[in-house]
């Protein structure tokens, strides 16, 4: 089975929008077994969109097309693929219906020009999950190789990952005839390159390659962390996922203290529970991250009973005057170790993490941007690192925020032996 992927929307080629949306299908296409070996982009006319449509089912099995679904005059891609379709669009009363009721049920005026979400394509299905006014559409199409499938979503992101996850993924593997379960676990990181990852686990790579029990990915997600996804595929959910517990855990060996959660949790969740498992509260004095430390400790729900505050200690006389460190050069290894400290004293905490450094663009200090010490403070015993990050102002400020939060990870990891 392979599944194409078509983006409508004269605002995905000016670059007024990111086409986020067919990326997150392709993979979410890839984790079900099914092949997408292209994808395209096409703006708000209709030959061009037919053009597409047509081409893609010449090569596909089946199409999803994202976007014009709307009720504006530019929303034509129900007009398209009536068209590959060959038959004209009809108002689906009851579809009418739920559109009227979907305003009224939220107090507010429909504009008549909305009903034309309810114009379908005849012979085409509504989809059953429909978060919001347009509709998604699962639309045959007779073909000269046999009857292949448009499916029809939303751009809305929320709307459209409804659509795919509850009605289209299944379908498609209805189609397909393949009944096994395909699962994925992530293994997420910090601390070590792409490369470094891929060479730690060479040789278990390579033993994949052979067994083909499960595959092996890496995904690089920015201040999220490098993530080593593992797919596996079996008769039922049971055992793909009793088969994925033992391979995550022979990654979390080779990888180790790299390892900071597996599947969902963000650096900050762990460092959170730990502290909560500990009894122990926490702190931050900033200067080159500004405050993005606290507040990524502070979207973590539960946070509260755990946080006491942060200090942004931008200013070199607020780090004297506030946090206690001595005069003198800021972006140093004492300077770190002093900043956290103070914040323990200033915040009334057991644990404090701190920054300083140089966020660019132009070099401190006769230090080059991207220069960071990270300061930790755990039971009184300060330590400090220096770390080179790469990248301008605003990667350096978030790279310096997940790299002091993952170092402290590892202190509390340590401490709880």
């Amino acid at each position: 089975m392979r599944c194409d992927v078509v983006a409508v929307g004269t605002e995905l080629l000016l670059g007024q929008i990111v086409d986020t949306n067919s990326s997150w299908i392709g993979e979410q296409l890839a984790l079900s077994g099914i092949d997408s070996l292209r994808q395209t982009k096409v703006g708000d006319n209709l030959d061009r969109i037919v053009g597409e449509l047509r081409d893609a089912l010449a090569r596909a099995d089946a199409v999803i097309v994202c976007g014009g679904l709307g009720p504006t005059q530019d929303d034509i891609t129900r007009d398209a693929i009536a068209e590959v379709m060959g038959v004209a669009l009809v108002r689906d009363h009851d579809l009418e219906d739920r559109i009227r009721s979907m305003f009224g049920s939220r107090g507010r005026f429909m504009p008549d020009n909305n009903l034309r979400q309810a114009d379908v394509p005849e012979g085409a299905s509504i989809l059953d999950d429909m978060p919001g006014t347009a509709p998604g559409l699962r639309c045959p199409v007779a073909t000269p190789d046999g009857e292949k499938v448009i499916y029809a979503v939303p751009g809305v992101p929320w709307e459209m990952q409804q659509m795919l996850t509850g009605s289209i993924l299944p379908d498609l593997r209805r189609r397909s005839g393949d009944t096994s379960v395909i699962r994925s676990r992530v293994v997420r990181t910090w601390g070590q390159s792409e490369s470094g990852l891929a060479e730690m686990l060479a040789a278990y790579h390579d033993e994949l390659e052979e067994t083909g029990r499960c595959t092996l990915a890496f995904l690089a997600s920015g201040i999220e962390g490098l993530k080593v996804r593992l797919t596996a595929k079996a008769a039922t959910a049971e055992e793909a996922d009793a088969l994925l517990a033992d391979e995550v855990r022979t990654v979390c060996g080779v990888l180790g203290d790299y390892v900071f959660s597996v599947d969902d949790e963000s650096v900050e969740e762990v460092v959170v529970r730990l502290l909560h498992e500990q009894g122990l509260t926490i702190g931050a004095a900033e200067s080159v991250t500004g405050g993005l430390i606290t507040a990524r400790l502070t979207d973590v729900p539960g946070a509260s009973a755990v946080v006491r505050g942060g200090v942004v200690s931008y200013a070199s006389d607020v780090k004297f005057s506030v946090l206690g460190v001595p005069e003198g050069p800021v972006v140093t290894e004492e300077a770190a170790m002093a900043m956290a400290r103070g914040a323990c004293e200033v915040l009334g905490c057991d644990a404090a993490v701190s920054t300083t450094g140089v966020a660019g663009p132009d070099p401190m200090e006769g230090l080059p941007p991207g220069t960071v010490w990270l300061g930790t403070c755990v039971d009184g015993e300060a330590a400090a690192v220096t770390v080179r990050l790469p990248g301008d102002r605003d990667r350096v400020r978030q790279f310096a925020t997940i790299s002091v939060l993952n170092l402290l990870r590892q202190q509390l990891e340590r401490r709880a032996r």
